[in-house]
């Protein structure tokens, strides 16, 4: 069983800044953020390979959000720095891992790849 453990979040007005993280103590491949507005289907924001911590963003954060691992022999602690917070930034975060290998060019922000997930932090940024 993969537990991912989060913390952070919170409120901030625009322009601001805020870091999430979260914890496993399981192997993994990839581990990633995701996002979730109301009304609004998941999306990937950032991943970050667990080999060789090569990362990939979405367009909408790309310059502003940045993903990076700290990995010990106790387990694997990712953080997402966003900075310049927009109120379209509001959202559920959520962290998510993949224990697995996938196909070439398989889509690093696709949440469907990612099998285990973490319980999800509000961010609410206003204007």
């Amino acid at each position: 069983q993969v537990q991912l453990v989060q913390s952070g979040g919170g409120s901030v007005q625009a322009g601001g800044s805020l870091r999430l993280s979260c914890a496993t103590t399981a192997s993994t491949y990839y581990m990633g953020w995701f996002r979730q507005a109301q009304g609004k289907a998941r999306e990937g924001v950032a991943s970050i390979s667990s080999g060789n911590s090569a990362t990939y963003y979405s367009d909408s954060v790309k310059g502003r959000f940045t993903i990076a691992q700290d990995s010990k022999n106790t387990g694997t602690t990712i953080y997402l720095q966003m900075n310049s917070l927009k109120p379209e930034d509001t959202a559920i975060y959520y962290c998510a891992a993949k224990r697995t290998m996938s196909y070439s060019g398989w889509s690093r922000l696709d949440k469907n790849e990612y099998p285990y997930w973490g319980q999800g932090a509000q961010v609410t940024v206003s204007s």
